[in-house]
């Protein structure tokens, strides 16, 4: 039986290879994870935590014949590539993977993953990437501080303090935070604040091993535009006592605060949000501006956590497709309108299809306000709704969920075969799987690919690809 890490030689070996061994590495590539990856006698390391042209002792934790799976013993020689962290928790917290890592050096690294995806699992050879888009902002620290929502599980300390953070990467341990440098910095006063409210009110905290107790969550979330804030309590049952009482305080304390909320996810589940959401005082939204229109935000809505890098994505796209305005666009994945509306205005006609309802009806509302009136909003799942249209799309617009599309719904695309097809993916290796299945035969060429990062200190890295029926201009 293999021995557990607290159980390892503590005067392990450096010729063998087996749990517990303290290796001497030198890290040349990132996974997809944002591991490093090193090589001993022909075997792969991987070690979190570290950088390319990191020289480390890494502690192998778990061994297969050719794979390894390490710790970071001691940094013997840094990379050009390491920095400091500028959050005093990097290394603890799970929230970000690569605080370490020179900002430069992380964009390299997403451009290589979308490169490298592409041509391993897409089967493309020398895949049309761009470079990524750049940050609007041209701050020292425009790489932080971008986040619009926070959601925070709660815990306990062992002396009975209320705590929110994130957990450590791999593990349910909470790691406190009083602010958080990703998130805008508008939210850290209320992150610290309400905490120690709720931790005054003697609120009881749930408890996911004996599902017991009840405030799960606590979420903020702000519109960049407007700095309008929402507050969402997320409980396992209801009856917090002199919750209004509490809500009225903040409500004065944060003026730009439009809403208080009571979320109930009742399930012994991971999911953060459960069905129903109470108003406890003020709204239900908030408001924001997004591409020059205005749209309601509900704490459970979908929406880019990154704004900026958002709009600047869409205008890469509206950029490629120079529409005319006679073109006839379908939004599969439509959520509540943010890529529909602004793509509406510049043509003849948009169906947007989604699966929620909640979404479709906010996406319909979000229509009304800016008074656009050329989209007709269909509710049910995209590789249902696709084969039943009526009219042919000259283009699709594709945003799926990590997943990436259902297997019908790319077959649906060979047989209608708009004139252009958008895909935009959060995560490369799908993207690049259901990529090559609409270029097979040749149908489909894959014009460009423009990757953007909406999310600085982590690996994820976001894509838009551009597709064009072959033998159309």
């Amino acid at each position: 039986m293999q021995q557990n890490e607290t159980q390892l030689d503590p005067q392990p070996t450096t010729t063998d290879w087996r749990q517990g061994s303290l290796l001497e590495l030198t890290i040349t590539d990132l996974n997809h994870q944002g591991d490093g990856v090193g090589r001993w006698n022909s075997r792969v390391v991987f070690v979190p935590g570290t950088v390319v042209g990191d020289r480390i002792l890494a502690r192998l934790l778990h061994v297969k014949p050719n794979i390894g799976h390490g710790k970071l013993q001691e940094l013997l020689e840094e990379s050009p590539q390491r920095i400091r962290p500028r959050c005093i928790v990097a290394d603890k917290c799970g929230g970000c993977q690569w605080q370490h890592m020179d900002y430069g050096a992380q964009q390299t690294a997403k451009f290589n993953q979308v490169v490298q995806n592409l041509e391993r699992i897409g089967g493309f050879e020398n895949p049309p990437v761009s470079p990524l888009l750049p940050l609007l902002s041209e701050e020292p620290d425009a790489d932080l501080h971008y986040r619009n929502k926070s959601t925070y599980p709660l815990g306990r300390s062992h002396i009975g303090q209320v705590q929110a953070g994130y957990y450590r990467q791999g593990s349910h341990q909470l790691v406190n935070l009083n602010q958080c440098p990703i998130q805008d910095p508008r939210l850290d006063p209320l992150l610290a604040e309400i905490k120690q409210d709720i931790h005054e009110q003697k609120w009881s905290i749930y408890n996911e091993e004996k599902h017991r107790g009840k405030l799960r969550h606590l979420s903020l979330r702000i519109g960049r535009r407007t700095g309008e804030m929402l507050v969402t309590l997320v409980t396992a049952s209801s009856g917090l006592p002199n919750l209004t009482e509490q809500a009225k305080v903040w409500m004065e304390r944060y003026p730009n605060l439009v809403g208080v909320l009571l979320n109930y996810n009742p399930d012994r589940t991971n999911a953060i949000f459960g069905a129903d959401t109470d108003v406890v005082l003020g709204r239900e939204y908030l408001r924001e501006t997004f591409a020059g229109l205005e749209f309601q935000i509900h704490p459970t809505t979908f929406f880019q956590v990154n704004t900026e890098q958002a709009e600047a994505l869409l205008n890469a796209v509206l950029e490629e497709l120079q529409l005319t305005g006679n073109e006839v666009v379908v939004d599969a994945y439509c959520g509540v309108g943010t890529l529909t509306l602004p793509i509406a205005q510049r043509v003849q006609r948009a169906i947007a299809l989604e699966v929620q309802r909640e979404a479709v009806t906010q996406a319909q509302q979000n229509a009304e306000i800016n008074s656009i009136s050329n989209v007709t909003f269909l509710t049910g799942t995209v590789e249902k709704l696709l084969p039943e249209l009526m009219e042919q799309p000259d283009i699709v617009l594709l945003d799926p969920p990590r997943k990436g599309c259902d297997r019908t719904v790319l077959e649906t695309l060979r047989s209608q075969q708009p004139e252009r097809i958008v895909y935009l993916s959060c995560n490369p290796s799908t993207l690049a799987r259901d990529l090559k299945v609409l270029c097979e035969a040749g149908l489909y060429e894959l014009k460009r690919v423009q990757p953007a990062d909406f999310f600085p200190q982590t690996t994820h890295v976001e894509c838009a690809a551009f597709l064009q029926r072959v033998g159309k201009s």
